[in-house]
């Protein structure tokens, strides 16, 4: 099952490397892994999604809740949360195809952030399920180049992941 673990840890050199060399050395998957400061500048926030048994995710929760540089962490997939992600995404864009993309951008609630003769650089968030069907619908054969910011994720309503 996929989880989608925020942690807030330390942010000093080196913290990211131990949460990563954790899961290289158990063997977990990172499926998405994104971090950056807080509104503390003392910590950041790393938002990490892997796959795994409700056993192998208990695992890495423990692993990870020992590391010194974890100040507090969630398996926000055990509450109500909303996950997003940003991708740009560059496409051929000739001729017939311009309008279509103009309309499928609209359709997805993208926006088309670069133009050129050839080809559009489409910028869009959402959960990896929009981003995925909005790249099936462009075709492979379309796409030129994709980059993506990986999964982020905050609690809906009351809950909160902070120090103190």
């Amino acid at each position: 099952m996929r989880h989608v673990i925020s942690v807030l840890l330390e942010n000093e050199s080196g913290a990211l490397s131990r949460v990563a060399g954790l899961f290289s050395a158990r063997g977990y998957n990172i499926e998405s892994l994104t971090v950056a400061p807080t509104n503390d500048p003392t910590l950041s926030r790393l938002t990490v999604v892997t796959s795994g048994t409700e056993r192998v995710v208990e695992q890495i929760i423990k692993q990870l809740n020992k590391l010194v540089d974890v100040v507090r962490l969630t398996d926000l997939t055990e509450t109500q949360y909303i996950e997003r992600e940003i991708m740009l995404i560059k496409v051929r864009a000739v001729e017939g195809l311009r309008e279509e993309l103009k309309r499928l951008s609209d359709i997805f609630k993208s926006r088309i952030i670069d133009v050129t003769d050839s080809s559009y650089i489409i910028e869009m968030t959402g959960d990896a399920t929009k981003l995925n069907a909005f790249m099936h619908a462009v075709g492979e054969e379309q796409i030129i180049e994709v980059v993506r910011s990986g999964a982020t994720g905050i609690a809906r309503g009351e809950k909160s992941l902070k120090v103190g």
